[in-house]
């Protein structure tokens, strides 16, 4: 069927329309008892619409009650006249004219009574041509005044069962007839069917020929049979109420909706369709509700809005409908809350969104039940397969509602954007598709792919020919979304590892080197910027990736030569005439920025002839600025030992920094393979030599390697190489969000590491601390100095030593 056009004010309130229609005809009946009459009449929206739109068509109806019009006329104006109206017409017989106390129905909108619709037919006991009044137990027809009189069924009926049911009396077999069906004629054909068919009580009942048969074996076990059983579904084998008819069987309502399932013309889900739209497509529930021409005005919000619940005051949408403030029986918080069909206790919104891994069954999935300590999911909460629905496009998703589950929603959406809306995804692509819907939580992923700078991105990708590679990702628009679509296209294989930061910093330094419009400046930037500190951070970093802290060194180098330069074109000078003094005036600039840098550029360029005759010292390090406090940093190493409120990766990364004065940059690229373990003994690695831990903090490390988990939900692939996971997939925790989670803790980076070298330099020799630190041997030279740690006599210390102990085990064992 297609979907009617309605009126405006039908649209708004239909029940308000059909109640004023009627109250300016009938005035024996107040509004309230129309509008009650009208609501029981007709339970569903599209009905009450459909009447409402008739009688706005032709609102003589009336007062005429002559068809055509839909039986829903009829059946207002009959129980109108019931309830006691005078001024509404009864319904009319569309044959002969009379007005009727009640018609029945005929297709086209026609209704008659039943004189006018019977079909005459040849008795069987006379043979003449009459109107039928009943049927012989062979069905053939009777007329009036030629009843069958073959024995009285009913009797023949209350035999048959007592004697295949002895716990059943005569009295409850035709009580049980009677609620079944109450007419003459109707239980006459039951006993009939029974008689003929005794195994209908027993095994075969969803041959049951009429619905009164199925009520008929319900109230029989509701007495008390104990040999006649309900049927159970032919197809699920449930024992449910059959209420579907499907090739001459009786099945359930749930069978008989998968049997109807076509894909709906809208969202593309796999359902029985609840309408069709006006090219006759089918539209699933989902869709039918939230049509436009459905949408109601919410009294809660003022918006149109899907209906989600009808209350007295009026519709509400599902954010505004009334939840009772209770007790969640699942995280126990008291929150707005509905029952749960699952368990029948209260649960808030949060618990029926919430993703987390069943503690029953140990896999990801919506929690259904249990507690936020110890959740379970649908499975685990109810083991009765019976119970829950089925995603109708996987058919193995348990859940409450019968809607595609999240991930084949999610299958479904990624195919529409790379596959150009064929659902064909490119081979390339495939790791990335399945990166995706393969995702630990589809309700990320989902959310991810529905922001508009995802979805633009991935169809973009599904619509270029071209194979996937960096270049035509660099094609289009930078971003943090693009950022993360390449690592996760890198972590599931579909790109090959490149080092990002150092393929921005080149564009950084192209852009900035462009920017000079003087080639001679131009040529000068390049020759630094390119050939000096992209050579050499190249050279230095080999086959690794470029740390926050080299790029940041970089930038910082060429901003500095770069607004020297600036500086230089606005007072009309050239770095090859730059002078002694105009250098200085450069420097007493109260924009003067980057001294450090500025001064090594200028030497660059004397070494380089770009410039002559200039100085610019250089800062010597003669020790840390900053103090040194041993107390706090013991005092800090104790309590991340043993604070167990703590992350345990904020404590592993805190107690590496306090003890082994290790940079965030090292930190943050510490890898599982750093790591060593062999029995109870950890060994970590940070320079050329492992450094045994202590048990307090390899016990720690043990945990931290077993329970890391980054924050990366998609494409994530299983063996993590990185000590600290990050955010993006295959990557590592930035060294900015290291440094941030230590401040949290309380832990100040620059400061803290600072007091561990000095103390560290004044106990270990500085070949020792070089190797084991995995610093500079230089800088731990200068460090030594600056602790005025003096080990000419080490070697003689060493023999004169009863047990070797290493003083960085000897620092452990102090917290």
């Amino acid at each position: 069927m297609t979907a009617p056009t309605f009126a405006a004010e039908v649209l708004a309130d239909p029940v308000g329309f059909i109640v004023h229609l009627v109250s300016n005809v009938e005035e024996h009946l107040d509004s309230d008892r129309i509008r009650g009459i009208v609501c029981t009449l007709v339970r569903t929206r599209a009905g009450r619409r459909n009447l409402a739109q008739a009688l706005h068509d032709n609102p003589s109806l009336l007062r005429t009650g002559k068809p055509p019009a839909p039986f829903r006329v009829a059946k207002l104006l009959m129980a109108l006249h019931e309830a006691g109206a005078q001024d509404t017409a009864l319904p009319h017989c569309g044959e002969c004219g009379r007005p009727r106390p009640y018609v029945g129905s005929r297709s086209g909108g026609r209704w008659g009574c039943s004189p006018c619709f019977d079909t005459l037919a040849v008795c069987a006991g006379c043979h003449q041509q009459r109107r039928v009044v009943s049927r012989d137990r062979h069905g053939q027809p009777r007329c009036a005044k030629c009843p069958d009189a073959e024995g009285d069924p009913v009797k023949e009926l209350t035999q048959l069962i007592t004697g295949l049911d002895p716990a059943l009396g005569p009295g409850a077999v035709r009580t049980a007839l009677e609620r079944a069906t109450k007419r003459p004629a109707g239980q006459r054909r039951l006993a009939w069917a029974v008689i003929e068919r005794p195994e209908l009580l027993t095994s075969a009942g969803h041959e049951a020929p009429t619905p009164a048969m199925l009520r008929f074996i319900g109230e029989l076990v509701a007495a008390g049979a104990a040999t006649i059983v309900k049927p159970a579904c032919p197809r699920c084998h449930g024992v449910k109420a059959l209420s579907k008819l499907l090739g001459g069987q009786r099945i359930c309502r749930a069978c008989f909706a998968k049997h109807a399932a076509v894909p709906c013309a809208r969202c593309g889900a796999v359902r029985e369709p609840a309408t069709r739209d006006a090219a006759g497509q089918p539209l699933c529930p989902n869709c039918l509700i939230r049509d436009p021409v459905n949408l109601e005005v919410c009294v809660g919000c003022g918006r149109r809005q899907p209906v989600a619940v009808r209350l007295t005051d009026g519709v509400r949408c599902n954010n505004c409908r009334p939840k009772e403030t209770r007790k969640c029986g699942h995280c126990g918080h008291t929150a707005p809350c509905e029952l749960s069909r699952a368990t029948g206790q209260p649960w808030c919104e949060r618990c029926q969104q919430r993703w987390a891994t069943c503690s029953g069954c140990s896999t990801v999935a919506q929690a259904r039940g249990g507690t936020w300590e110890e959740p379970l999911c649908a499975k685990c909460t109810n083991p009765d397969p019976g119970f829950w629905g089925r995603c109708p496009a996987c058919v193995t998703t348990w859940q409450l509602s019968p809607r595609p589950c999240q991930r084949c929603v999610l299958d479904q959406k990624i195919r529409d954007l790379l596959g150009k809306g064929t659902g064909a995804v490119a081979p390339g692509l495939a790791g990335f598709h399945a990166a995706l819907t393969g995702a630990e939580r589809p309700d990320v992923a989902l959310a991810w792919i529905s922001r508009a700078k995802a979805r633009d991105l991935l169809e973009r990708i599904g619509r270029d020919e071209r194979p996937v590679t960096h270049d035509v990702l660099d094609e289009l628009p930078p971003g943090k979304v693009l950022a993360h679509l390449r690592s996760v296209l890198v972590a599931t294989g579909s790109l090959p590892p490149r080092d990002e930061r150092l393929v921005a910093l080149e564009k950084w330094i192209t852009t900035t080197v462009q920017a000079r419009t003087d080639l001679a400046e131009r040529r000068i930037l390049h020759g630094y910027a390119v050939w000096h500190h992209l050579r050499r951070l190249r050279r230095r970093v080999g086959e690794q990736h470029t740390t926050q802290l080299q790029d940041m060194n970089v930038r910082c180098h060429v901003t500095a030569a770069d607004n020297f330069l600036a500086w230089l074109a606005g007072e009309g000078l050239t770095l090859g005439v730059c002078t002694q003094a105009a250098l200085e005036r450069w420097m007493t600039d109260p924009d003067f920025r980057y001294r450090d840098e500025t001064g090594h550029f200028v030497r660059w360029s004397v070494q380089h002839r770009h410039a002559h005759g200039l100085t610019c010292g250089a800062v010597r390090w003669t020790g840390p600025q900053g103090t040194i406090d041993s107390e706090k940093r013991w005092t800090d190493a104790r309590r991340l030992l043993n604070d167990d409120t703590l992350p345990t990766a904020d404590r592993v990364a805190g107690l590496l920094l306090v003890l082994y004065a290790q940079k965030i940059s090292t930190i943050s690229q510490l890898t599982v393979e750093d790591v060593d373990i062999t029995g109870e003994t950890v060994a970590i690695t940070f320079g050329t030599s492992p450094v045994i831990l202590p048990m307090p903090l390899g016990a720690l490390v043990r945990e931290l390697i077993a329970t890391r988990r980054g924050k990366a939900k998609i494409g994530t692939p299983d063996d993590v190489p990185w000590l600290f996971p990050g955010g993006q997939p295959g990557r590592p925790l930035s060294d900015s969000q290291v440094g941030l989670r230590l401040h949290k803790i309380g832990i100040r980076p620059q400061q803290d590491r600072s007091t561990a070298l000095f103390t560290l330099a004044a106990e270990l020799p500085a070949a020792i601390l070089a190797r084991m630190l995995g610093i500079h041997i230089q800088v731990a030279v200068q460090w030594q100095k600056a602790s005025a740690g003096d080990w000419a006599a080490y070697a003689a210390d060493v023999s004169r030593r009863t047990s070797p102990q290493h003083p960085i085990h000897e620092a452990g064992a102090r917290t």
